[in-house]
C-alpha cells in the first residue's frame, strides 16, 4: 500500500498504474467499480464490508471520505493498494478536504474501471435527492440503507419520493432470507394441496418502526393483494426488526414462521410437523455482496416501496438522473438550485455530505493541515479542483 499525502487526482491515477505494472496483474479483470461514500467514523466498517463483497465480485474499490468541507484550501490524501488489506483487487481510499469534497467526482471519474458498471454505496446519510451527489449520477446502481436513519419510516418515504430504477436499499436486502423462507412455506402448502394457494391476510410481528419489517409487509401485500400489517412483537425482534410472520390462507389455514433465536426459523403449517430452516443474521459485507449480484432495476423492491409509502408509479420513472448542484458552503446558506435559491433548512438533506462537517466531533479543530491550508509541495500544473 502507498499513501499519498496532499496529492492530486492525476498522481493517484499514476500511482495505481505504477503498482499495477510492478506488482503484476492480481485480477484478470473487474466486474464493476464500487464507489463507497463513508463518514470518517465508519470508514473501517465500510472497508470491511467492501472487502467481503470484493471477494465475491472482483471489483475496483474507491472509498470517498468527505472530511472537512470548511477547510480553506482543498486537499486530497489517498491510500492506493493492489492485493492488500482491501481484498485481492485494486483499492483507493480518498480523504477530501475543502471545496474538493464538493467535487469528489473530479477525482473518482479517472479511476473508474473501463467498460465496467459503476455501483455507488452510501455508508452514511445519503442526500434526500441522490441527483445532488454526482457520484449517484455516474452510477448504474445506487445502494442506500434506511436502517441507519434515526427515523427509518421517514427515510423510506424520502427514498420513494426520489426513487429511480437502479436504486435499492440494504433494509430491503435484509429481508431476502425472510422472503425465501415464506415463499418456501407457501409453496409447501401448495404442493400438499396440488393447487394454488391464496393469501387472504396476515401480519408481520416485529418493530413497527423498522424499515425491513415495513418493506417485508409491503412485499407480501404487493404479491398477494391482501393487507399485511406490521404489529409490535412480544419479543425483541433482533437486527432485522422482524420476529415472526403469520399468513392467513384460503381454506381456513394458517402458516406461521418465527425465529428460534439460534440462527434459524420454525415453520408451522397445517397437517405437517414443525420444520426448521436456517435464517441467520448476515453481515454487512454479505448484504452488499448480494446487491452486487444484479445491476438491473429491482422491481420487487420498487413494488414493496410503493405499498409501504403509498406512492405509485415508481417503476415507470426514468432511470437517468441529471446532476443538481447544491452548494452548502455558501456564506448565506442559500445556494442556487435549478429552480432558484434553495432554502437553508433543506441544504443538509440535499447536499451529498450534510450541512455539518463530516469530521467526528472529537476531531474538530485538530487537523492542522486542513485548517491552516498549507500544502507541502503544490503542483502548479494540477487542475484547481484537485490540488
Amino acid at each position: 500500500m502507498t499513501t499519498l499525502w496532499d496529492t492530486t487526482g492525476s498522481a493517484v491515477v499514476k500511482e495505481l498504474a505504477a503498482q499495477r505494472r510492478t506488482g503484476g496483474a492480481v485480477l484478470s479483470g473487474v466486474a464493476l467499480t464500487l464507489v463507497v461514500v463513508a463518514d470518517e467514523g465508519r470508514v473501517t466498517e465500510a472497508e470491511d464490508a467492501a472487502t467481503v463483497a470484493a471477494e465475491q465480485h472482483p471489483c475496483r474499490i474507491l472509498v470517498v471520505v468527505r472530511r472537512q468541507i470548511e477547510a480553506p484550501v482543498p486537499r486530497l490524501d489517498a491510500e492506493v493498494s493492489i492485493g492488500g488489506r482491501l481484498g485481492p483487487g485494486e483499492a483507493v481510499v480518498m480523504r477530501m478536504y475543502g471545496r474538493l469534497a464538493l467535487h469528489a467526482e473530479s477525482v473518482v471519474l479517472p479511476l473508474l474501471a473501463a467498460d465496467a458498471p459503476v455501483v455507488t454505496w452510501w455508508h452514511t446519510q445519503p442526500p434526500a435527492r441522490l441527483a445532488a451527489d454526482a457520484l449517484a449520477v455516474i452510477a448504474d446502481r445506487r445502494i442506500t440503507d434506511s436502517t441507519s436513519a434515526p427515523d427509518q419510516l421517514a427515510a423510506l418515504r424520502t427514498r420513494a419520493q426520489d426513487y429511480a430504477p437502479g436504486d435499492t436499499d440494504l433494509a430491503w436486502t435484509r429481508a431476502t432470507a425472510w422472503r425465501a423462507t415464506l415463499t418456501s412455506a407457501v409453496d409447501s402448502v401448495a404442493g400438499r394441496r396440488g393447487d394454488a394457494v391464496r393469501v387472504l391476510g396476515g401480519r408481520v410481528e416485529g418493530a413497527p418502526g423498522s424499515a425491513t419489517a415495513r418493506l417485508l409487509a409491503g412485499w407480501l401485500s404487493s404479491r398477494s393483494g391482501a393487507e399485511i400489517d406490521v404489529v409490535q412483537a412480544t419479543r425483541h425482534p433482533g437486527d432485522t426488526g422482524v420476529d415472526s410472520v403469520v399468513l392467513q390462507l384460503d381454506q381456513d389455514e394458517e402458516v406461521r414462521v418465527h425465529t428460534d433465536r439460534r440462527g434459524g426459523a420454525v415453520i408451522s403449517q397445517p397437517y405437517r410437523p414443525d420444520a426448521t430452516m436456517a435464517l441467520p443474521d448476515r453481515s454487512l459485507g454479505d448484504l452488499l455482496g448480494e446487491e452486487l449480484r444484479r445491476l438491473d432495476p429491482d422491481e420487487p423492491y420498487a413494488e414493496a416501496l410503493e405499498v409501504t409509502t403509498g406512492l405509485s408509479g415508481l417503476t415507470g420513472r426514468a432511470s437517468l438522473r441529471s446532476h443538481v448542484w447544491v452548494d452548502p458552503a455558501e456564506q448565506d446558506g442559500r445556494p442556487d438550485g435549478p429552480d432558484g435559491p434553495v432554502d437553508a433548512e433543506s441544504v443538509g438533506d440535499n447536499s451529498p455530505h450534510g450541512a455539518a462537517p463530516t469530521v467526528p466531533p472529537t476531531s474538530e479543530g485538530t487537523d492542522e493541515v486542513a485548517l491552516a491550508g498549507e500544502h507541502d509541495s503544490p503542483d502548479p500544473t494540477a487542475p484547481e479542483a484537485v490540488r
